[in-house]
C-alpha cells in the first residue's frame, strides 16, 4: 500500500486525499493551520460567519464525482440552495442587471439596452459557450493531463476551431455592443484571478456552464464542503494533522522521501501540493532538484492579482443586497490595467459583495447581515503599504457602501469589522506576493504551459490547486484533483 502525504486541506487536497485514500493509498494530510480549509477558511465572529474564500458552488457535479468516487451522495451530507439571480451588476450609471439562467428573462433585460444584442447577440455567444464547455467539461479536456507538446498539439487544432485562442473580452466584444453586456459576458475569469483582456477564451465556457448547471450555495456556509469532504475522508480512514506546516519536502537521487514539518518527519512515496505551487518550489525544495523550476523561472512567472477583503457584520440588514452583488467602477479596461500592469492602488473600484444572510439568515444573528466584500487590487510586487493603507481604505468603501450605494446607517449599525489583505495572504496562506488565485490564468499559463500536476524535476511529487491545470475556482481545483489522480495511478499501476 503506497503512502501518500498531501500538502494543504483546501479543495484541491481534500480531493485528492479522498481520490487517493479511496484507491488504497495511506493518505495523509497536514495542514499548517488549526482547522482545514486552505483559503476556504471560516472566520466566526460574535455570532457573524464568513466564509473567507469561495462563495459559490459552479458546476455541482464536479463536486458530487468526488463524494462518489468514496461511495458517498453529496446530498447526505450538503443542502445545496439554488441562487436566483446567480449575481446582481450594478453599472456607474445607476442600471443594473439580474444575471441568470433564464434564456427569456436575460433577453428581455437585455433589449432594454440594445435589442440586437438580446436577439442575436445572446443566441450566438451561448452557442459558442456550449461548444467550449462540451470540450471541456463533457469530453474531459479540463480533466486531462497537459504534460507534453505532444497533448497540447493533438487539441490545438480544435482550440483554434472554438476560438479559445482569444481572450474572454475580446469573444464577448465579438457579440454584444452595450458595454454592460460585453461585461456581464466577460468578468468570470475575474473570479479566478484572471484578466479578461488576456485571459484565454476557453473561460467563456462558464456563462454556459452556470446557465446549464445553476449557481448554487450551501446551508452553513461555503464550509460546510470542506467539512463535509473531511468527513468523507476521515470515514475512508484517512488521517489529517493539523497545526503541521510543512518545512522541506525530502528528497533523495531526484526522488521524494516524505517532508519534514515542524515537529516530525513523515516517510512517503509521493507527496502532493496543494500549496501554492511557487511556494512549495522554491521554499521547500533544496535548489540542487530544481532543475526545471530553478528561482529564475519562478521569477518569470507571472502570479494572479490579489484581493482586499472585507468582513462586515452589522445589526441591519440590507435587502437592496442580493446574495452576490457587483458593483462597478465606470473604468472597466483601465482599471484592469492598473491592477495588473501598473499595479497600483487608484482611487476608484469594483467590488464584489457576499451576503450569505440572503439565502442562510443563520449565518448572522437575528435581524443582522453577515457581508463579506472583496475588491480586487494588486498583488504584491506593486509595493503597496497595506499596513498603512488598509485602514483609510476601508474607510473609503464604507463611506461609499453607505453614502453612494444607498446602504444607510452601515456605520452605526456595524459591530464587526476584519480586514484581510494581500499581506495576510502571504503570510497565513504562503500566496507568492498575496496572490489570492497563484499563477495568473492567461494564454502562455494555460494548458501545458502551466505548471505541470507532475514535478518535472522530483519524482514522486505532484499538484494540485489553483495553479495547475486546469486552473481556479471550486470546479477548477477539483478538476486538478482529478486529472493528478489519473497521473499518479499510471504512475503507481503497478503498486497500488
Amino acid at each position: 500500500m503506497p503512502k501518500a502525504i498531501v500538502i494543504g486541506s483546501g479543495f484541491g487536497g481534500l480531493g485528492i486525499a479522498i481520490r487517493l485514500q479511496a484507491r488504497g493509498f495511506k493518505t495523509v494530510i497536514v495542514e499548517k493551520n488549526a482547522k482545514v480549509g486552505g483559503h476556504a477558511y471560516q472566520f466566526i465572529k460574535d455570532g457573524y460567519v464568513f466564509d473567507m474564500g469561495p462563495s459559490l458552488i459552479t458546476a455541482p457535479d464536479i463536486i458530487r464525482s468526488v463524494f462518489a468516487t468514496a461511495g458517498e451522495r453529496m446530498e447526505d451530507y450538503l443542502d445545496l440552495i439554488p441562487l436566483d439571480p446567480f449575481y446582481r451588476v450594478y453599472f456607474h450609471d445607476g442600471t443594473y442587471l439580474d444575471y441568470n439562467g433564464d434564456e427569456s428573462n436575460m433577453k428581455t433585460q437585455m433589449a432594454r439596452y440594445n435589442q440586437k444584442d438580446a436577439d442575436e447577440g445572446y443566441d450566438r455567444f451561448m452557442k459558442k459557450s456550449k461548444a467550449l464547455y462540451e470540450a471541456v467539461i463533457l469530453e474531459g479536456l479540463g480533466s486531462s493531463p497537459f504534460m507534453t507538446a505532444k497533448s497540447m498539439l493533438d487539441f490545438t487544432p480544435r482550440a483554434i476551431k472554438l476560438g479559445a485562442y482569444r481572450t474572454s473580452y475580446g469573444m464577448a466584444k465579438t457579440y454584444f455592443k452595450d458595454f454592460r453586456h460585453r461585461f456581464m459576458f466577460s468578468f468570470h475569469p475575474l473570479f479566478i484571478g484572471g484578466n479578461p483582456f488576456r485571459a484565454p477564451a476557453v473561460y467563456q465556457m462558464i456563462p454556459y456552464l452556470e446557465k446549464e448547471g445553476g449557481v448554487w450555495f450551501t446551508k452553513g456556509g461555503m464550509y460546510s464542503v470542506i467539512q463535509a469532504l473531511e468527513k468523507v475522508f476521515r470515514k475512508l480512514g484517512g488521517e489529517i494533522k493539523t497545526n503541521a506546516e510543512v518545512r522541506k519536502i525530502l528528497v533523495e537521487n531526484s526522488h521524494v522521501t516524505g517532508v519534514q514539518t515542524a515537529h516530525e518527519t513523515l516517510e512517503a512515496d509521493l507527496v502532493v501540493s496543494n500549496a501554492d505551487i511557487l511556494h512549495t518550489y522554491r521554499d521547500l525544495i533544496d535548489p540542487q532538484w530544481r532543475k526545471k523550476w530553478h528561482n529564475t523561472k519562478i521569477d518569470k512567472t507571472d502570479v494572479a492579482m490579489a484581493c482586499f477583503l472585507m468582513y462586515i457584520g452589522t445589526k441591519k440588514q440590507f435587502p437592496k443586497l442580493l446574495h452576490h452583488t457587483l458593483i462597478l467602477s465606470e473604468r472597466y479596461k483601465p482599471l484592469i490595467q492598473d491592477i495588473f500592469d501598473k499595479k497600483i492602488l487608484p482611487d476608484d473600484f469594483s467590488m464584489y459583495l457576499h451576503a450569505p444572510t440572503r439565502t442562510d439568515p443563520d449565518m448572522a444573528p437575528p435581524g443582522s447581515e453577515s457581508l463579506y466584500v472583496l475588491i480586487p487590487v494588486a498583488n504584491n510586487l506593486s509595493g503597496i503599504d497595506w499596513e498603512s493603507k488598509k485602514q483609510p481604505f476601508a474607510d473609503k468603501i464604507l463611506h461609499f457602501l453607505e453614502h453612494d450605494f444607498g446602504m444607510e446607517g452601515l456605520a452605526e449599525h456595524l459591530e464587526v469589522l476584519e480586514l484581510f489583505t494581500p499581506n495576510d495572504f502571504q503570510k497565513f496562506r504562503n500566496s507568492t506576493f498575496g496572490s489570492a488565485w497563484g499563477v495568473e490564468p492567461k494564454l502562455t499559463q494555460t494548458a501545458v504551459f502551466r505548471p505541470h500536476n507532475r514535478s518535472e524535476d522530483v519524482a514522486g511529487l505532484y499538484f494540485v490547486g489553483a495553479s495547475t491545470h486546469p486552473g481556479a475556482g471550486v470546479p477548477g481545483v477539483l478538476l486538478t484533483a482529478e486529472t493528478t489522480e489519473k497521473v499518479i495511478l499510471e504512475d503507481f499501476a503497478e503498486v497500488a
